[in-house]
């Protein structure tokens, strides 16, 4: 017999699934857009929105219909590979950027504005903060209580609270917009959505989610699958009303900030102007919650992956994560961002066509032979978007400059597409093929 959630659980689950997604990059990069697009605002909103809000709930969905994780969305491109690509998706998401990345943000909002920048203010800190994620990750079947009945809702509650702020009382004038959004605002968005990295957390957390709908008793598939997106789409709807607010504190704050200053700066100089010495604490109370819920989602994902192929245990492993997070958060926030941004501009096209894919699954004779081919193409001419972010540009040959799209940071989507619709022409036709053979 298979329960079914109570309302007052379903709505928890959305929460939980809001609050996994709310991390450190939601609330520190709609600012800086907003900031920068100046008077192009809203064109620039809807491209983040899209990459931010809408690939996120739609991986949410994609898993929810495969019934778990990134392994089970990969199967039609062989084993070996989806393997590779879910280690990669985890790692990025996990030790090597975003867990990391939650202590920074947490840090330079919350504390380093009373201790100033050091490295030893920052190791203590990380020290404690990761003490914690690490002691609430060890118990994953009891998330949808701390995380989705008391952390969720203090979260929403505190960035209802920045949101009204924002509408209620702008800060002031609004910039220009600087040069990248003058040219492309719809594409700039859409890219700097990819910083969020809620794509890559959605294919991770899908397994969370589905686990913990698990933990209460939930077994039949369907009704997993219909709870998943139930909470895919509350997170959805919660992400789009605090970028929205966000946006709008971003490019009121033109007179506070310098128009080039990071999200934590923005967001610090605002509620301290709107709130006073009361608004700091407010502003550090919510990005630590906000980085903490993140973090111990992350943790708890890696670790279920991981346990699967390595000789270790779900808690020797939440213990290995932890630390290993807590070193390279010690990088420092500006240093992280440099590092993520090739290694995210690289794996993000691929992971889109997987997850854009899996919805055609039932249209093709045979679908390895559609998505592989795809998703390696959208690869390849992702790294030449990623290396042009380096230092290591002026080593593209000039054509790779001139692709379509180029300049929009998407020079993968027109290859792609071309190949879809070559392999999907090739797969009709071994079809009939196939089809010819077996009536002789």
């Amino acid at each position: 017999m298979t329960n079914r959630l109570t309302s007052k659980d379903i709505l928890a689950l959305g929460f939980m699934t809001f609050a996994l997604f709310v991390g450190a990059g939601n609330i520190i990069f709609p600012p800086m857009v907003g900031i920068q697009s100046g008077e192009h605002v809203w064109i620039a909103a809807l491209g983040f929105l899209i990459t931010a809000v809408g690939l996120p709930v739609i991986t949410v969905i994609a898993l929810a219909r495969v019934g778990g994780g990134i392994d089970a969305l990969s199967s039609p491109i062989g084993k070996a590979a989806g393997i590779v690509l879910a280690t990669v998706c985890y790692l990025a998401v996990g030790p090597l950027f975003a867990t990391p990345r939650t202590a920074t943000v947490s840090f330079e909002v919350g504390i380093a504005p009373l201790t100033g920048d050091g490295a030893m203010p920052l190791f203590i800190y990380s020290l404690v903060y990761f003490a914690l994620v690490i002691g609430i990750s060890l118990y994953p079947g009891k998330l949808l209580d701390t995380v989705g009945h008391i952390l969720a809702p203090l979260k929403i509650v505190a960035l209802t609270v920045l949101g009204v702020a924002a509408l209620l009382w702008p800060a002031g004038g609004i910039a220009p917009a600087t040069e990248a959004y003058q040219h492309a605002a719809f594409s700039s968005g859409f890219v700097n959505g990819y910083l969020t990295m809620d794509t890559l957390g959605a294919l991770v957390f899908g397994i969370v989610i589905v686990n913990t709908a698990r933990s209460r008793g939930v077994s039949e598939s369907s009704l997993l699958t219909r709870y998943t997106i139930i909470a895919g789409l509350i997170a959805g709807i919660g992400l789009t009303l605090v970028y929205l607010t966000l946006f709008k504190l971003g490019s009121d704050s033109a007179s506070l900030v310098d128009q080039n200053a990071n999200g934590a700066a923005i967001l610090h100089a605002y509620v301290q102007q709107t709130f006073g010495g009361m608004g700091s604490f407010f502003l550090a109370a919510l990005i630590f919650v906000a980085c903490m819920v993140t973090a111990v989602g992350l943790t708890c994902a890696c670790a279920e992956f991981f346990e699967q192929y390595l000789p270790l245990t779900y808690r020797q492993l939440v213990f290995i994560l932890g630390l290993f997070s807590m070193l390279v958060s010690n990088l420092g926030l500006s240093h992280l961002i440099q590092f993520s941004i090739p290694v995210l501009t690289a794996i993000y096209p691929p992971c889109i066509v997987l997850v854009l894919l899996s919805f055609t699954l039932s249209w093709w004779k045979k679908s390895s032979r559609i998505i592989a081919p795809t998703m390696l193409v959208s690869l390849l001419f992702g790294i030449v978007d990623a290396i042009k972010t380096t230092q290591f540009a002026n080593l593209l040959p000039g054509f790779a400059t001139h692709l379509p799209l180029a300049d929009q940071g998407l020079a993968w989507l027109p290859p792609s597409l071309v190949m879809l619709v070559l392999v999907a022409i090739y797969d009709r036709a071994m079809g009939r093929q196939q089809v010819s053979a077996h009536q002789q």
